[in-house]
């Protein structure tokens, strides 16, 4: 491969990245231009063998994931629910409160991963498939969150009543929208945790990434 090629793909996957990170459901040409460190023109070039792989979805100016982006997440799963694993038993029996990692697919938000504590009397079920709309709770406020704030979110009796949520994003998987979480019964002391769920989040991205 040669330099060139190389910076090429090195931005593509820049754009890919950028795009995943966007806030909403989708970024403009302009702010993925600033974000990449490129040009407008570059970012329409780049986009085009990337929308022709169904990785990304333009609308004139407005760049989304694709559908393509989901396959590949689907590929991706086990090794992400393997990485998981240890992260979210240690959240669950650490704060006492059920653990699970969530994952952004279209506008719904999917749970693929689940810890319950082993310490508790009661403690929130959450079924492993569950699903709800990606602008809802803890998981959804997380996955909204600048990349340059604060690194977790909380939510109380959202997407059920008398459920108390803290999440984070797992930053820096290429198109992957992902957060780890903790829901509860009682009122969590949110800064604390949410502290514990960013350190957990950022060394499960670094694990992916090895």
């Amino acid at each position: 491969m040669t330099r060139e090629s190389s910076q090429t793909l090195d931005r593509g996957l820049a754009l890919l990245q950028a795009v995943a990170d966007a806030e909403g459901a989708s970024a403009t040409v302009t702010d993925l231009a600033k974000v990449v460190g490129t040009s407008r023109a570059a970012v329409y070039r780049l986009l085009v063998p990337l929308t022709e792989r169904g990785l990304v979805w333009r609308e004139g100016s407005r760049v989304r994931l694709g559908a393509g982006v989901l396959r590949l997440g689907e590929q991706m799963l086990p090794q992400l629910r393997a990485s998981a694993r240890p992260a979210l038993r240690t959240l669950a029996d650490s704060i006492g409160a059920t653990a699970h990692l969530s994952v952004a697919e279209g506008d719904q938000v999917h749970v693929v991963a689940v810890a319950e504590p082993t310490v508790t009397t009661f403690h929130v079920a959450y079924r492993l498939g569950s699903r709800h709309p990606v602008s809802r709770g803890a998981v959804g406020k997380a996955l909204s969150l600048r990349p340059k704030g604060r690194g977790w979110a909380a939510a109380t009796g959202d997407p059920q009543p008398g459920i108390h949520g803290v999440a984070a994003p797992v930053r820096g998987i290429a198109g992957v929208r992902a957060a780890l979480g903790v829901v509860s019964l009682v009122s969590l002391d949110n800064a604390t945790v949410g502290a514990q769920l960013v350190e957990a989040a950022s060394e499960l991205a670094e694990a992916l990434r090895d």
